[in-house]
């Protein structure tokens, strides 16, 4: 990217900034504040409580930065992130425990807005998410960020240290909450306005779990695809591997298969029940899929070939694969959602139990770094749910206290989410409504969930899934002339105008870009309704337009 179109889209994503945040709430540090001697000063002129401040370093709007110490699961050698905004960024280390800490970074903007925000973690949760970071932080928010108590994707630290564990769990998030929001009063000068949470999958859960035990933490969270029902979750995997076996097994389906064969006889069977051909479900829940069309017939010679068919037994494993999970006769979660298998992903369906599931079993279940995985029956499935490792279920459905101080909870998910059911997180929002004995209008005041249309884990798929989650899904390029920041458009900033004006979103305007490429221009969009509704085509309209598709 030439400095020029950089200092362009630069130019425009303040623009946006200046457009949307005049007028709401901000704070602003006194007269005599000097944002640059501030930050070259950090290390010596701000002590905070089991913080160690390691450096701080002034980094102007534009700059490409690496992080050689990283750990290579999380920023693999060679991987950088462009930083939008003038930041000065500070990493520091807070014990949690005598035996335990978590890496942190704050990056705190220069035209701060006033406004706080957590970025949270991906998988076993290892790795600061920058793209995050740096998109926070170019929105004027202070933002941080936590490394979980732990360095890179694997759970091996989880062996044997139960604080490193619960740092995992609930106590990095939070604690990253409370050293961020002193270290920016310290900063600027004045306390933050508004404080705020943005994450996905286990970012997701780790909103979630904001909700329920520090709902004093945010003013506003929003929580995509969230990894809640933990416990169960990672029970699916061998449960999966249970299904389909080993690459040398009969019953195994390759990536391609699924991809390429049975992904577009799911389309051919549920694609035009919404009314539009167009390569997304947009309710997946009225297809009702049959894949004994997909059985080769030895008489055509089909068996031979097995590029365009499947044998009888694998075809049975794909009906299996769309059931819910049971543990001994109860269900336990739900199923694998139709659409979903187009972005089908290795990790479930590689012929092997995914890392992450095996990490858990191996180092928190059964302490045993040496577990046969693949031998794992319903029994262990239910241990860790009976373990339940300090709530990591996240699965609590009072959240009372959040509502009470008028907390806002925005949670989205991915229709062909290939990693984590977007059933799931239906499931969480009635699990709520009904434990708290409301209507939809009253939970509609503080919670609200949006299901993506054609949206894949957390980024990318088929449908309109730039709802502004996160730079253009992209974690070391940053294309701010795409970015978005209408409210209408952006659930970040759809947040900021709930929180502050009390207008709460009805619909999420998402976007889809030719080829995902903002360059290239926009191929359609599509507004993503609140659930329960429907996003629902009017039978007569573009259905590349908006105005298409009504909430029903």
């Amino acid at each position: 990217m030439s400095s020029y179109v950089l200092s362009q889209r630069l130019l425009l994503l303040w623009t946006f900034i200046s457009l949307f945040f005049h007028g709401l709430v901000t704070s602003q540090p006194p007269p005599n504040f000097d944002f640059d001697s501030t930050c070259s000063s950090v290390t010596s002129s701000i002590s905070l409580p089991n913080t160690t401040v390691f450096f701080s370093s002034l980094i102007p709007a534009g700059s490409n930065i690496t992080f050689p110490d990283s750990d290579p699961t999380c920023q693999p050698p060679g991987s950088s992130q462009i930083v939008p905004a003038d930041t000065c960024r500070i990493t520091m280390f807070v014990a949690t425990s005598n035996v335990s800490g978590i890496h942190m970074e704050a990056w705190l903007p220069r035209n701060w807005t006033g406004r706080f925000l957590s970025t949270g973690n991906g998988g076993l949760g290892g790795c600061i998410q920058y793209a995050d970071m740096a998109y926070g932080s170019a929105l004027g928010f202070a933002t941080v960020g936590a490394n979980n108590g732990h360095n890179g994707t694997s759970g091996a630290a989880f062996l044997n240290a139960p604080e490193v564990l619960a740092d995992f769990v609930f106590r990095s998030i939070h604690t990253n909450v409370l050293v961020g929001k002193e270290l920016t009063h310290r900063f600027f000068g004045v306390p933050h306005t508004k404080s705020y949470y943005l994450g996905c999958s286990t970012g997701g859960r780790q909103g979630l779990k904001s909700v329920q035990d520090f709902p004093e933490d945010f003013d506003g969270i929003v929580a995509g695809a969230a990894a809640a029902d933990h416990n169960h979750l990672l029970a699916r995997s061998p449960h999966f591997f249970l299904l389909t076996g080993s690459p040398d097994s009969p019953s195994f389906l390759t990536i391609d298969q699924w991809v390429n064969v049975v992904h577009p006889d799911v389309l051919k069977q549920c694609d035009e029940i919404d009314g539009v051909k167009d390569g997304i479900i947009e309710v997946p829940d009225l297809c009702e899929y049959d894949p004994s069309g997909l059985v080769c017939r030895e008489e055509e010679g089909q068996q031979e070939q097995n590029t365009s068919c499947i044998t009888a037994e694998q075809a049975k494993t794909v009906k299996e694969v769309y059931k819910p999970l049971f543990i001994f006769g109860k269900f336990a979660y739900p199923r694998f959602q139709f659409g979903a298998e187009g972005a089908m992903s290795p990790l479930l369906f590689g012929g092997q139990v995914s890392t992450i599931a095996a990490d858990w079993f191996r180092f928190v279940a059964f302490s045993d770094p040496n577990l046969n995985v693949s031998t794992l029956k319903q029994s262990s499935w239910a241990l860790i749910q009976k373990q339940d490792n300090f709530s990591v279920s996240t699965w609590k459905a009072n959240i009372s206290t959040f509502k009470n101080r008028n907390g806002k909870l925005l949670t989205y998910h991915g229709q062909t989410d290939q990693i984590i059911s977007p059933i799931n997180s239906e499931r969480y929002y009635s699990r709520v409504r009904r434990h708290m004995d409301l209507t939809l209008e009253e939970q509609d005041t503080f919670y609200r969930l949006f299901r993506i249309s054609g949206m894949n884990h957390c980024a990318g798929g088929p449908g309109a899934w730039e709802v502004g989650q996160t730079l253009d899904g992209a974690a070391d390029d940053v294309r701010l002339g795409s970015l978005s920041l209408d409210p209408e458009r952006n659930v970040l900033t759809a947040m900021v105008r709930w929180v502050e004006e009390g207008m709460a979103p009805d619909t999420i305007l998402g976007t889809k870009f030719v080829n995902d490429d903002p360059r290239q221009g926009v191929q359609f969009s599509r507004r993503h309704c609140r659930f329960p509704l429907k996003t629902t085509y009017d039978g007569i309209g573009d259905p590349a337009k908006p105005k298409s598709w009504s909430c029903q």
